[in-house]
């Protein structure tokens, strides 16, 4: 083999890590939990009320063995792995394997942008789905939910009364309810929760209202 081909082979997986910090988990199932985050960084979409811009570019490049080893050094049983949108750097899901094989409990949170169909089955996937308002609901991968098991969770952020009437229409075409937990969470500062909460009395469905913990605890703050 030649020198350049075994070096090739040599170089560790690495990812682009905009930042690992360890807080409560503020949304989905695992609400209030300790959990160690491992924000991506990059992402393809733009979502109009994305609270992450920061995580687009920059970050410092880890290699996987680094990051695993960051993570466990924090003691914590719960990981997830966010963005951006972590899935658009391919050895995100390299990542989500070794953390799986350490013995960790990981969750991804993605666009739902991206094919989720490689994810290691072991990882419990958050799909949030992009209503009209964020101006990417064009993005949205349908497919990704032949993907979803019981395990999973579909969330959608709620800007107004029509990103409410898309979701339920939404809910309804897929039979969500049959495939996943499905959340419905207020778009922070552009929509009341006691607002969407009414909305979702109303409409009969069984999705579960979700507000982000974290931004009720400390405000909107990076790394928290």
């Amino acid at each position: 083999m030649a020198l350049a081909e075994q070096a090739a082979t040599d170089v560790e997986p690495s990812l682009r890590i905009t930042e690992i910090f360890r807080s409560l988990q503020g949304e989905a199932m695992f609400v209030g939990a300790p959990t160690v985050f491992v924000r991506l960084t990059g992402c393809p979409l733009r979502c109009t009320y994305c609270d992450t811009a920061y995580a687009f570019s920059g970050g410092a490049r880890k290699s996987l063995d680094a990051i695993v080893a960051e993570v466990q050094a924090f003691g914590t049983q719960y990981v997830c792995v966010t963005g951006g949108e972590p899935l658009a750097q391919p050895t995100c899901e390299l990542l989500l394997t070794r953390l799986c094989d350490a013995g960790l409990s990981v969750s991804i949170e993605t666009s739902g942008a991206l094919d989720v169909a490689s994810v290691d089955p072991r990882v419990v996937k958050v799909l949030d789905l992009k209503t009209p308002a964020s101006n990417e609901a064009h993005r949205n991968l349908w497919a990704n939910l032949d993907h979803l098991t019981g395990q999973d969770q579909i969330k959608m952020v709620i800007c107004d009364r029509a990103d409410f009437d898309w979701a339920c229409a939404k809910v309804r075409e897929h039979t969500l309810i049959d495939l996943c937990t499905v959340w419905f969470s207020p778009s922070h500062d552009e929509l009341e929760p006691g607002t969407l909460a009414d909305w979702i009395l109303e409409s009969g469905l069984p999705v579960r209202l979700q507000l982000q913990l974290h931004k009720y605890l400390w405000g909107d703050v990076r790394g928290r």
